[in-house]
């Protein structure tokens, strides 16, 4: 038998797989369908501007340092990451602004300034956030929840933390101020969930954020995904490029390998997909090979909200600014509504703006600024026309964010690209153009997302947003840490050459 493995995409939880089975002495290929490494993590490159094309907000950084340290590395010498302060700046309708910061005496001094009577209800509200993340991540985000049993061991707690409640509820338990309310619940749009919605074990996110902090990487995310593809190389990993996986191959109801779109089979013992699950069940597996998982199962999954992405480069730079800032509209949960439920493109909108060159001005031409402004839009579901939609939707997004904070703005870019939610199922091959996998409702978390590992084949296992934990920098990188778990270790190990290889837990 071949101890091969073989990692279907090279996003965050694909290059975290490959790691940590290489540290388990597997020999490990890593196929990626793009031209470049990272997938949603991927990076744009014009007129001298760089864009992350994806995530830009890193927390639980020592996800990051295990990885190196799985292979006897530093972190710190591959890749440097500096704080970011404010967390994020929030820009409400009416003007007013909120600096969510880490500090909690400085942040008990912001709620202060908005709204005196919510301090105590804040204090009261993180006290609960931690309990949720002492459980939701602390115990849970690295167990596989393969088992029915697995789900009813954890209900009595996940029911104590009223995690039944959604995001939004149990904020608004504690919050009166309808500003801060906003404040404290837009977090689960980062991991694709509405949060009048989505449950509550998200507000966990909360808690992460202020125990280990927010943070970007000198060079942009990229460069993290770049420092895994060097330590890969120098763990004797190859990962390719340009090589999309069209089919898994079963045999007596096990992967024994992949065929990649020119035909070429590759072998392997097992396979790990950070391919969305959705489409690895209804386009990679032929369904006499997926009894549990047909193509009318598949389609009653709820998928989360894709984004439109406007990257651009501007002449003139703007240092009052944050390297963070949310834009919200008016309105909140009727917006929310039209991009989740109705799944209706909006005229109004709330955004969130990503300013890299505050930290790290490499990152345009000399004077110049890069931005990266984010809109959550409705999934492909919704029936949007982007060929037609995307100029008139980023010239509204520009106007708005000339209005609000960056004056001046459209007569000072340079250059622009966008991203819709047909680039998110055409490239990254998304089921519905979802930026998040399934939506992270309390139906859909946990045991009854789609599992690590395959019911219906043996040897396919999944990292990634659509799988336990879910969507976020930390989950995924939570869901390869899965996989030692799961994944036996291979009969004759494959040793680190030169590598001193151990098995770490960095920070916790």
């Amino acid at each position: 038998m071949s101890e091969t493995a073989v990692v279907i995409g090279s996003g965050f939880g694909g290059l975290a797989a490959a790691v940590r089975l290489r540290a388990m002495g597997w020999r490990v290929v890593v196929l990626e369908a793009l031209d470049q490494p990272g997938g949603r993590a991927r990076v744009f490159r014009q007129d001298g501007f760089t864009f992350d094309a994806g995530p830009t907000v890193i927390t639980a950084p020592y996800l990051l340092a295990e990885l190196f340290a799985a292979a006897g590395r530093r972190m710190e010498d591959y890749v440097e990451l500096v704080p970011v302060d404010p967390f994020y700046r929030i820009l409400f309708h009416d003007g007013s602004t909120f600096d969510y910061v880490g500090d909690e005496e400085r942040l008990i001094a912001e709620i202060r300034r908005l709204s005196p009577r919510d301090v105590d209800g804040y204090r009261r509200l993180a006290a609960h956030a931690e309990r949720i993340f002492d459980v939701g991540y602390t115990q849970l985000a690295d167990q596989p929840f393969g088992r029915l049993s697995d789900m009813l061991r954890v209900l009595p707690q996940m029911m104590r933390l009223e995690s039944f409640r959604t995001v939004h509820g149990l904020v608004a338990r504690y919050i009166k101020d309808e500003r801060l309310r906003r404040a404290l619940t837009f977090e689960p749009l980062l991991v694709g969930g509405n949060p009048f919605t989505t449950t509550s074990i998200y507000l966990l996110i909360h808690w992460l954020e202020r125990k280990w902090g927010v943070w970007f990487a000198k060079g942009g995310t990229t460069a993290i995904v770049h420092a895994l593809v060097r330590l890969l190389g120098e763990m004797e990993v190859e990962v390719r490029m340009n090589a999309p996986v069209e089919e898994i191959v079963v045999r007596n109801g096990r992967a024994a390998g992949v065929r990649l779109a020119g035909g070429e089979t590759i072998p392997a013992s097992l396979v790990v997909s950070n391919a969305d699950p959705s489409w690895v069940y209804s386009r990679m597996l032929p369904p006499e090979h997926r009894p549990r998982h047909s193509d009318a199962r598949v389609a009653r999954v709820r998928q989360s909200m894709s984004l439109f992405v406007g990257y651009f480069g501007s002449t003139r730079q703007y240092p009052e600014i944050a390297h963070h800032t949310i834009v919200l509209g008016e309105r909140y949960r009727g917006l929310l509504d039209d991009i989740f439920r109705r799944r209706v493109l909006a005229d109004d909108f709330s955004l969130y703006v990503h300013a890299p060159t505050r930290t790290d001005p490499s990152l345009a031409p000399p004077g110049r600024e890069t931005f990266y402004v984010l809109s959550p839009v409705p999934n492909n579901r919704g029936g949007v026309d982007w060929e037609r939609e995307r100029g008139p939707y980023f010239e509204r997004v520009m106007e708005e964010l000339e209005r609000r904070l960056l004056p001046g703005i459209r007569g000072s870019i340079a250059t622009s690209l966008t991203l819709t939610p047909r680039e998110f199922e055409r490239d990254l091959r998304s089921v519905d153009g979802a930026a998040f996998g399934p939506e992270p409702v309390l139906t859909q978390s946990a045991w009854f997302r789609y599992h690590n590992q395959s019911d219906d084949v043996a040897g396919l296992y999944f990292v990634g947003a659509g799988t336990h934990p879910g969507g976020g920098v930390p989950g995924v990188l939570c869901s390869a840490k899965v996989l030692e778990r799961i994944v036996p270790r291979p009969e004759k190990p494959v040793e680190l050459a030169g590598m001193e290889r151990r098995r770490v837990v960095v920070g916790v």
